[in-house]
């Protein structure tokens, strides 16, 4: 009902803007003609002065009174003329046609448009309860407070996964960044952080997603997410027994219901079929792997926990074994036994020397473990 009156108020009040010229009748109007017939009589007066001053001769003087004489005479035939006015006829086409326009639109709009609609400004679809408003609402929603508040490290913490899974990891990595500058660094937050790294490269797992990993470890160790990503990035990297000791060790320390557990079986068969072991490190074998797919997850993690106390003595007989030093401490911290990994760096740098143990200390370190010095 507000919206008919508010149009009807609003229609009358252009109507007559646009009719109240064409009606009004002159009233009082003063004629052109008197107008002229003082600035000619001005103009004589002015000729008296002149030829009195001696600026004009008598001859000049006359010539200009009998000019200016003429054009009173024209303007007094003028005056008498008939003024055409506006006919009766026109001021009616112009009503039609005034009248017309907000009639048709009316007409138009009472069969195409939808007058007993609620309007829904931005605002209060905005200002709505969050079950009824779109993804895309709640989104405007969000930035909106953020545009106004930039230090509200939660919200931002709160919209970031949201953009990674509406394909937009440029505003995810910005938005993951502002949390952890804002609020501090979490597993969670770095390891999203690097999701959206490597969603961005187009699922390539760069240094930098790779350092948000490690990163996320550090502060968790035993993250699923980081474990997983990290191994991926040794299979991208063609590093396929590092790849595997990762995905292995992960899969034993999964609970039943994890959302890991399918990614992980899927990525070690796959990666089995490409690798071919080059050392005589002892590591899961296919059945090994299909064996572990089908027990309890107790059991699953005591035999991975076997494979990793197989290695560990393997390497006290024989400690000149670089790779499996790096075996040993990724799985220990795989696992969460971090001291058991410090101790096993400890050893292996004791054991080995040159480019072996750099590459053993440059790993520790990635992991969050202290290098003796």
């Amino acid at each position: 009902m507000f919206f008919w009156v508010t149009a009807g108020l609003l229609t009358i009040a252009a109507i007559l803007a646009v009719l109240l010229p064409l009606t009004r009748k002159a009233e009082n109007a003063e004629p052109a003609e008197r107008h002229d017939l003082e600035v000619y009589k001005d103009q004589l007066a002015e000729v008296d002065r002149d030829a009195a001053r001696g600026a004009l001769s008598p001859a000049e003087a006359e010539e200009a009174r009998v000019e200016i004489s003429r054009r009173i005479l024209k303007l007094g035939e003028a005056a008498h003329e008939p003024v055409r006015r506006g006919s009766n006829f026109s001021r009616a086409v112009g009503l039609a046609a005034v009248l017309s326009v907000p009639l048709v639109a009316w007409g138009f709009y009472g069969v195409l448009g939808s007058p007993d609609v609620p309007a829904q400004p931005l605002q209060a679809r905005l200002d709505a309860d969050p079950p009824e408003s779109s993804v895309d609402e709640l989104v405007a929603r969000a930035e909106a407070h953020l545009a106004a508040n930039p230090d509200d490290g939660r919200g931002w913490d709160v919209i970031a996964p949201v953009y990674l899974r509406l394909g937009r990891p440029d505003a995810s990595v910005i938005a993951y960044r502002n949390a952890i500058r804002l609020v501090g660094a979490t597993a969670h937050r770095e390891a999203g952080l690097g999701e959206a790294l490597t969603q961005l490269a187009n699922g390539t797992i760069n240094d930098k997603a790779s350092a948000a990993f490690g990163r996320a470890l550090t502060l968790e160790p035993g993250h699923a997410k980081s474990i997983f990503y990290l191994a991926t990035a040794d299979a991208q990297q063609g590093r396929f027994d590092e790849a595997t000791d990762r995905w292995t060790v992960l899969l034993a320390s999964l609970p039943a219901d994890s959302p890991w557990r399918q990614p992980t079986e899927r990525a070690l068969s796959e990666v089995n079929a490409e690798m071919a072991k080059a050392d005589n490190a002892p590591g899961p074998t296919q059945d090994d792997i299909d064996a572990a797919a089908a027990m309890p997850a107790g059991d699953q993690k005591a035999m991975i926990e076997g494979m990793v106390a197989s290695l560990d003595a393997k390497l006290r007989e024989n400690p000149n074994d670089g790779e499996g030093w790096q075996r040993l401490v990724r799985s220990y911290v795989v696992l969460g036994r971090k001291d058991d990994a410090q101790a096993a760096l400890d050893r292996g740098l004791k054991a080995l020397d040159g480019g072996a143990a750099d590459e053993l200390a440059s790993l520790a370190t990635s992991l969050g473990l202290t290098v003796p010095q």
